[in-house]
């Protein structure tokens, strides 16, 4: 893979950090009252979210390259169960299952992403693996954002470029690379 495949892994390894990133602040910007909030019943709060990405990904990276990515130990029931009693435990697990994460993707070398995984049973390459994870996390943090916004109200600051200032952010981008 050469080049293609250094650059594939730079470029999931970075945007993995930046998804952190994000779920970073819609838990920052929640007080812990928040964090256990839900639309209704049907739905999940920012402490279940977060505890579904963090067994998540604690099953799939446990010995990636070795051993089935669904865990006998792994109980998918219960992270949807709002069982976090703080603010401080849930973001333990929530940093515990990205360094699960870090550990596993961050070694990968360009020889490592055409082996086969196995993810309940079926073969993945370590591309499709990644990128299965690349699909499933950030769908999350986007409800962990929507929800954290929802909360702040008026009060939220935008994480990307702010609603109304996109004109800025192009004139101010073009003029940085003239």
């Amino acid at each position: 893979m050469d080049d293609a495949g250094s650059n594939y892994l730079e470029n999931v390894k970075k945007l993995f950090r930046y998804y952190k990133t994000l779920g970073d602040a819609a838990l920052e910007r929640t007080a812990e009252e928040g964090l256990h909030w839900q639309f209704d019943a049907g739905s999940n709060s920012i402490a279940t979210i977060v505890k579904h990405i963090s067994g998540n990904s604690l099953s799939r990276w446990t010995d990636f390259l070795t051993s089935d990515g669904e865990k006998d130990w792994r109980d998918r029931d219960d992270e949807f169960e709002d069982t976090i009693a703080s603010k401080e435990e849930l973001t333990a697990l929530w940093n515990k299952g990205w360094q699960c994460l870090f550990n596993a993707v961050d070694p990968l070398t360009d020889a490592d992403l055409l082996r086969t995984v196995y993810i309940r049973g079926q073969a993945h390459t370590v591309i499709e693996a990644i990128n299965r994870q690349l699909a499933h996390i950030p769908y999350h943090i986007g409800q962990m954002v929507t929800l954290a916004k929802m909360m702040a109200g008026e009060g939220w600051k935008s994480l990307t470029i702010p609603k109304g200032e996109s004109k800025n952010f192009r004139q101010v981008k073009f003029l940085d690379n003239k």
